[in-house]
């Protein structure tokens, strides 16, 4: 898999990064919140982490959700752009 990662674009990269940290977000948010549509809850967790969290979500994929992926889903969370983004959309579920 690594001369395919290599050969790829750095877009193609990050895209390949973000999905498996997907992966390894939903099962944490899911254990916090069993039953409700998580995905608009994901994209913001997704679209808040820096970079090197997003690698180690994407290696948590791999190897299985741990504790270190609920603390860095859970700082992820915390922080203002993120609060305000699960308040206006993934947290609508919870809402209505």
């Amino acid at each position: 898999m690594l001369p395919f990662l290599a050969a790829c674009s750095q877009a193609v990269r990050d895209d390949l990064t973000r999905d498996a940290a997907r992966n390894a977000v939903r099962p944490a948010l899911a254990d916090k919140f069993p039953g409700v549509p998580l995905e608009l809850a994901v994209d913001c967790i997704i679209n808040n982490a820096g970079s090197k969290e997003l690698l180690s979500l994407a290696a948590d994929a791999v190897t299985g959700p741990t504790a270190s992926t609920a603390q860095i889903v859970g700082n992820i969370a915390s922080r203002p752009e993120t609060l305000r983004c699960l308040a206006s959309d993934g947290l609508s579920a919870f809402l209505k």
